[in-house]
């Protein structure tokens, strides 16, 4: 099992809720302090370069107008990291490719970030989250055509090499696409896709990237990880190994229970402010008809408890795993055990109000005292 540090780099220092009506999209960036700004940024960059050195992998997303994710522009962190870093795999999930309008643009980017690591790259492709699609002006439907689209685009500039070729799809119109540089790795750096539901998995599936879930909880990650293997068994291909599923949680590692805890009460921060009203977290078109019938009728407890957020609920449900060392990992093999396995557990180990010394310890206690015996597992299921 391959475990990567994760953070959103929020800007957490916000007025009482009560005086904004959203924390994406409409809140008025008179509440950021560039100087303030400048100083997490850096910090958060420290926080990597320490995963690195304490052998975890490094994962990094990108999200918009809002203050619970300061990274609008992911390739440039990345950048960094690829100089910054040493040994981790680098994972961008990633980019938002039904919502950008030049896919040849994100292959380039990826390439040139492919180049700078040595071939240490891993490439996610998102659809994109609600929130951003009237902030981007984006059309809400037919995002999935899009996406896909965009895919196989992006797919074709990473692996043609002997010139200009043309692309006329249903979105995207190109004459020439000759990027350079090309990708490091060959024929093109590992793809993940976000999957949050079993109709990303089946998807993610045929094409055999890796299908990762950020907080789905035990009963939504084991049908998104059912769906992926049964449409493997369905073409008639082999079942995939542990490396092709992944799932995110927050995470915090003390060393009591009391102090794993108190740790991920703070990063409990992450759900509880976000504060968004329905004309963002629905716009017209975005969301299958089932989906949002599902939602009209009240179904579905993960929807529910992100409505009423409790670190109680989130652990019940394996969206948060706390505690000291063997609680932790005793709390992943019991998550693991239900999903069938998975092979990367992303660690949202940084959020709100958890401090840089928290974050780091909790970190350090992770890598040494849980990490080596997750690996140890997956080797002797391997066998």
């Amino acid at each position: 099992m391959q475990a990567w540090h994760f953070s959103e780099n929020a800007y957490h220092l916000l007025p009482d809720a009560k005086d904004y009506s959203s924390i994406r999209v409409t809140l008025p960036n008179r509440y950021y302090d560039p100087e303030l700004g400048a100083d997490l940024y850096h910090r958060f960059i420290d926080e990597w370069v320490i995963a690195d050195e304490l052998g975890l992998e490094v994962m990094v997303n990108e999200h918009h107008q809002t203050a619970t994710n300061l990274n609008p522009a992911a390739p440039i962190i990345m950048g960094i990291l690829a100089r910054e870093t040493k040994r981790a795999r680098l994972l961008i999930l990633g980019n938002p490719i039904a919502n950008r309008r030049e896919p040849v643009r994100v292959a380039e980017e990826m390439a040139m970030v492919d180049v700078y690591s040595r071939g240490r790259l891993e490439v996610g492709f998102v659809r994109g989250v609600p929130y951003e699609i009237s902030a981007g002006n984006h059309p809400p439907t037919r995002m999935h055509e899009r996406f896909w689209e965009a895919h196989d685009l992006i797919l074709k500039a990473w692996t043609s090499h002997d010139g200009p070729f043309n692309w006329e799809g249903k979105f995207f119109h190109h004459r020439q696409v000759n990027i350079w540089p090309r990708p490091y790795q060959q024929p093109h750096p590992p793809v993940w896709i976000t999957s949050i539901s079993p109709a990303t998995a089946k998807k993610a599936s045929e094409h055999g990237h890796v299908a990762a879930c950020f907080l789905t909880g035990f009963q939504g990650t084991k049908a998104i990880f059912d769906a992926y293997r049964e449409r493997r068994t369905e073409l008639g291909l082999a079942p995939p190994g542990l490396d092709r599923l992944a799932y995110a949680a927050l995470v915090h590692t003390g060393e009591t229970d009391a102090a794993g805890l108190a740790g991920a009460r703070k990063l409990m921060w992450y759900v509880e402010s976000n504060k968004v009203p329905p004309q963002f977290t629905s716009p017209p078109g975005y969301h299958t008809t089932e989906a949002s019938v599902g939602a009209l009728r009240g179904a579905g407890g993960i929807f529910k408890m992100f409505q009423n957020p409790s670190l109680e609920s989130f652990m019940e449900n394996g969206l948060v795993f706390a505690g000291n060392p063997d609680s932790v990992y005793q709390q992943i093999m019991k998550f693991s055990d239900y999903v069938g396995g998975f092979g990367h557990i992303l660690l949202m180990g940084q959020a709100g109000y958890l401090d840089h010394r928290e974050t780091v310890k909790g970190m350090q206690l992770f890598a040494r005292e849980v990490y080596p015996r997750l690996k140890e597992q997956a080797s002797l299921a391997a066998l």
